[in-house]
């Protein structure tokens, strides 16, 4: 298996999903910590554009979004799969939620006065200020609630989730009816559900004295501490500009994943388009069309410092134009 290049920074809540994925599957990776703010110029060598974190990098190929990385790293490393049949469909659903609405209720919860001190305890104030700016226009669009109403939502949230897991309990998949003592989010192992839904709780738990909250859900908090044992793999720390000459040098051998245009989609292989998220970060990412189905969208970008790189996206939550369109 090629190496797995993660470009990420510690306090990331999607790269704690990823790294926690990494960690279930025992695998070695390389670790490239990026700027947690603009500018990131050798990540968007890479990228074209897109600056969230994190992102995958597989010799020439680039992986953008959890929801695709995650597919990605159980496609190289399927054992123990993240994505298990007994599971399909209800997983996704679950992961999805909490990747959108169980996110941002934990990021509004973690980040209110009390919680940003603890986060950010010892961070110079220019960085403060940096950071502020930068998350400013990240996701303008975004509608977060105040520290009150996300204080109840996620309330709500977790006593969904405990009741979920008293009843996964219940059926013998997981709890007291598991003979390891292990809870699951859905089924009986692992799956995209367990890692989706604890990256939130990891971020609240970086605020210690708003974590308490976890204390009333004693299934939760025993589940998130099960996920949260399972570590981080065996990470490799490699500079950005070693990952960029990794992809120029199996760019340069031609070395990529197959990808196809599928018909009735609307484009066509070879035209130049954009690929931007619709809900933040909204920074498109100009290329030629390599691949495209219902699934997954493959930009293929040339740069000076990366060569020939092909950039993946998933389809959903990202929007596809023409490079001509206005």
């Amino acid at each position: 298996m090629n190496d797995l290049i993660l470009h990420h920074y510690p306090s990331s809540p999607f790269s704690e999903k990823v790294r926690l994925i990494l960690g279930y599957k025992q695998l070695a990776w390389r670790s490239v910590h990026i700027p947690v703010v603009m500018p990131k110029p050798d990540l968007l060598a890479l990228t074209g554009g897109y600056r969230r974190t994190p992102v995958l990098q597989v010799g020439a190929d680039v992986y953008c979004d959890t929801a695709l990385i995650a597919r990605v790293i159980d496609r190289l490393a399927p054992e123990p799969p993240i994505y298990p049949g007994a599971s399909a469909g209800t997983a996704d659903l679950l992961a999805m939620w909490a990747d959108t609405t169980l996110f941002w209720t934990a990021v509004a919860y973690t980040l209110q006065p009390a919680g940003a001190a603890e986060v950010f305890r010892g961070t110079a104030p220019e960085a403060l200020k940096a950071f502020a700016a930068d998350r400013a226009t990240f996701a303008p669009n975004v509608r977060r609630p105040t520290p009150v109403d996300a204080a109840a939502a996620l309330r709500q949230s977790l006593a969904w989730l405990e009741q979920h897991l008293q009843a996964q309990a219940g059926r013998g998949r997981g709890g007291d009816g598991d003979p390891d003592g292990r809870l699951h989010m859905v089924g009986s192992q692992r799956s995209i559900a367990d890692f989706a839904v604890a990256h939130p709780l990891w971020f609240v738990r970086r605020a210690p004295s708003l974590a308490t909250v976890l204390d009333d859900y004693p299934l939760v908090s025993r589940w998130l501490r099960q996920v949260l044992d399972l570590g981080q793999g065996r990470p490799m720390r490699m500079s950005s500009a070693e990952a960029l000459a990794v992809a120029h040098e199996v760019a340069a051998a031609g070395r990529h994943v197959p990808v196809s245009v599928q018909a009735g989609h609307g484009f066509e292989p070879g035209e130049p388009v954009t690929v931007t998220p619709l809900d933040y970060g909204c920074d498109p990412s100009p290329g030629r069309l390599l691949g495209l189905d219902d699934t997954s969208v493959t930009l293929e970008r040339l740069d000076e410092a990366a060569g020939c790189v092909h950039v993946h996206f998933p389809r959903m939550h990202y929007q596809i134009r023409k490079a001509s369109s206005p």
